[in-house]
């Protein structure tokens, strides 16, 4: 049955991100349409593993860390629940000494950006974490880092957001969009037509195929993270683990089970399908267990993946459009956008409502890829 809505912005993409987004315009006045292919936070908002951290990020993404960290402890006030955010401090683990040598210069550069890094050497980390395994050489550690319920955060964020008065629409996928002198047309498998000034993007995994329906070309690439969760076990691990290079990350909850991953699963965005590989999930166990030998015998609960979007360089697209006056972008978040996701609502306001924001967001404007003369695969 066709409907037709109008509002001030319409919003394509049900993460954290997007409802998020939806909340905080809400929130200045403006009226919100969201549009979400499946539900909320059902793919990379949803699935993923759960950090909330600044550590070992791209320079250029501290600032966007920072403002979302201080928008995470703000959590219970915006969205009426904590989302489990803990805040345990990420540790990120050296395994040789060319590994201990990039932690110290990350540290270097993090602190000249107002980042909190400790660092350990080889026999203050044994004395400090004896639970790590021998291999484990060093680490750094930002101790206002954490994590969260993945599951949770999304749907938390979309329910403020319908609170406020957004109008969101789930397992409604957009089918096409286009703009003339009135605004934005976006069309959707379920007849529902929207009008509107402004289009934010934050179409997660799928947000190239919108921005190429304005001819805006990015090279948007899958990732699949591949995680497990095991049964509750005794209280050891009591940091967000990471390590250098990324081939494994750990965490505990206060249930008991312990989170972890390595490698990539198996997806189709076409289908909006994942899946974890038993050979992948092998290699993480091994990983896992040479970094906390404790977790040696444990019994694996479930295994799964997820669809996420990834850029070449690493680091998200965000700002307006090149081509296109009302269209605003922010995809590609390369497997660390859980930590950006509520702070990415102040954002993406402050570039619909004044055009610009208060974070410098020049490092990942569109039009560095044509610059650099990446086209679009």
């Amino acid at each position: 049955m066709a409907e037709a809505l109008k509002a001030d912005v319409v919003i394509v993409g049900g993460g954290t991100a997007g409802c998020s987004t939806a909340l905080h315009l809400r929130q200045r006045g403006l009226s919100v349409v969201l549009l979400e292919a499946r539900l909320c936070g059902s793919q990379a908002s949803g699935v993923n593993y759960g950090g909330v951290r600044r550590q070992g990020r791209a320079y250029p993404e501290l600032p966007l860390a920072t403002r979302s960290r201080a928008v995470w402890d703000r959590l219970p006030s915006l969205v009426g629940h904590d989302g489990e955010f803990v805040v345990s401090g990420h540790l990120k683990l050296a395994r040789s000494d060319a590994e201990m040598a990039e932690l110290e210069t990350w540290a270097t550069g993090a602190r000249e950006r107002g980042v909190g890094v400790e660092l350990f050497g080889r026999n203050a980390i044994r004395a400090r974490y004896p639970w790590l395994g021998e291999q484990v050489i060093g680490a750094s550690l930002v101790a206002d880092d954490g994590h969260a319920n993945p599951r949770l955060v999304a749907p938390l964020f979309a329910r403020a957001a319908r609170k406020a008065g957004a109008t969101l629409r789930e397992q409604t996928r957009v089918t096409a969009a286009s703009r003339d002198a009135g605004g934005f047309i976006v069309g959707t498998d379920k007849g529902v037509t929207v009008r509107a000034s402004t289009l934010v993007n934050v179409a997660g995994a799928w947000g190239h195929e919108i921005a190429a329906m304005f001819g805006d070309r990015l090279p948007e690439e899958l990732m699949t993270p591949n995680m497990c969760v095991t049964e509750p076990l005794p209280f050891v691990v009591e940091h967000n683990l990471g390590v250098v290079g990324g081939n494994v990350y750990i965490r505990q909850i206060a249930r008991g089970n312990v989170i972890f991953g390595g490698g990539s699963g198996w997806g189709d965005a076409g289908a909006g399908r994942a899946r974890a590989l038993p050979p992948i999930t092998s290699g993480a166990i091994a990983r896992a267990v040479e970094v906390v030998p404790g977790l040696r015998g444990a019994r694996l609960l479930r295994s799964w993946s997820g669809l996420e979007g990834a850029m070449p360089d690493g680091i998200p697209v965000i700002g307006a459009s090149p081509s296109t006056p009302g269209l605003i972008h922010a995809f590609g978040f390369s497997g660390h956008g859980f930590q950006l996701g509520p702070g990415m609502g102040e954002i993406l306001g402050e570039l619909v409502l004044e055009g610009r924001s208060a974070t410098p967001l020049q490092p990942f404007a569109p039009e560095r890829f044509a610059a650099a003369g990446i086209a679009a695969r």
